[in-house]
């Protein structure tokens, strides 16, 4: 099955973004409409296309079975709306592993989906791309963090530099430069950390070696851009983008079904967010399965977000946290629709600090 695309874009042409990460396949297409893009179709799926990548360093054959069987719905529907412009992208897992340029190759032959290796660097600016509508503007400096299966992304934004409101996305790669005072790409992520840590059964003390291990990731990041003196004394808010911040937010809210439309731009307050890690860290493996936003698919991994979110607190104390459920995807759809002219930012989404 080939997918291919036009190059004379219209207003109605449907934009799709396919983001193979670590451990989820997602994709998202969507239409141009008065207040930014309209979702036509979405999927997404564990895959675990990462799992055990980093003890052998390559993609292992059933978790690219999976990833093909996740692709090939993704393939369907790429084909089935007649999407006219796209991009599809693999992180981490494939970045890392031996075999993943030829794993790529595969699904490109079997499944005519054209996949690029996406930079850590165009990985950070995209996601910041994705969910820059919800930086709040009267802050000085934000961090946008997204924290990965195998990988977590890290960007600190200098509000002052910009004078239009942040309610657009970054449609050109200098503009997004300008603003991106210091990032990194930590290889460390909800799946490797619980591949090296342990997942299931986490007690304080291997919490505790979990963070310290990503402590250690970001003590040269501080030392060479020195974020700390920067912002001290700055108005400062933090936007997470990752299932790790969104199950945060969905168990703060008392969600008895995940509802993204309840967590998607909600703010918390960090301690409330480090108070939900702790009671995590308090359940057994069964009872963070029997949470409505955790489930099985998720209870082994969520203490590893935890921790990479908790390391982040500590070296960069705020009081408030924004949670994003959005990201590259959105940042792909916007970048693409920005180039051809046809985005059209809607007023920033409302919200109020809890």
């Amino acid at each position: 099955m080939g997918v291919s695309f036009e190059t004379s874009m219209t207003g109605n042409d449907i934009y799709g973004a396919l983001d193979l990460g670590t451990n989820n396949c997602r994709l998202l297409l969507a239409r141009p409409s008065r207040r930014g893009f309209r979702v036509v179709d979405a999927f997404s799926r564990i895959i675990r296309l990462g799992e055990g990548v980093s003890q052998s360093g390559t993609l292992s054959e059933p978790a690219m079975s999976r990833t093909i069987d996740a692709l090939r719905v993704c393939a369907g529907k790429v084909q089935r709306h007649g999407v006219a412009r796209a991009r599809f992208v693999a992180t981490e897992a494939c970045r890392v592993a031996s075999n993943g340029p030829e794993f790529l190759r595969r699904v490109e032959r079997d499944l005519g989906l054209k996949l690029e290796m996406l930079s850590r660097h165009d990985e950070a600016r995209l996601a910041v791309a994705g969910c820059a509508s919800l930086i709040d503007p009267n802050s000085e400096f934000a961090l946008v963090f997204d924290i990965g299966g195998g990988s977590s992304e890290l960007v600190w934004l200098d509000l002052t530099k910009r004078a239009q409101p942040w309610r657009a996305p970054f449609a050109n790669r200098r503009e997004a430069d300008d603003a991106m005072m210091a990032w990194t790409s930590l290889p460390v992520g909800v799946v490797t950390l619980a591949e090296t840590f342990g997942g299931r059964e986490v007690n304080p003390d291997v919490f505790e070696a979990m963070v310290d291990h990503v402590t250690a990731m970001l003590l040269p990041f501080e030392a060479t851009h020195g974020v700390t003196q920067k912002i001290m004394g700055r108005k400062v808010h933090l936007l997470g983008t990752s299932g790790t911040v969104t199950t945060v937010a969905g168990i703060q809210l008392g969600l008895q079904r995940y509802d993204r439309s309840a967590v998607d731009g909600c703010w918390l307050k960090v301690k409330d967010a480090q108070a939900i890690t702790y009671n995590l860290l308090a359940r057994t493996y069964e009872q963070r399965v029997a949470e409505p936003c955790i489930g099985r698919d998720r209870a082994d991994l969520v203490l590893a977000g935890c921790a990479i979110l908790e390391a982040l607190l500590r070296q960069w104390p705020c009081e408030n946290l924004r949670v994003a459920d959005r990201g590259l995807r959105e940042g792909i759809l916007t970048t693409l629709m920005a180039e051809d002219g046809v985005y059209r930012p809607g007023r920033r989404r409302r919200g109020t600090r809890t």
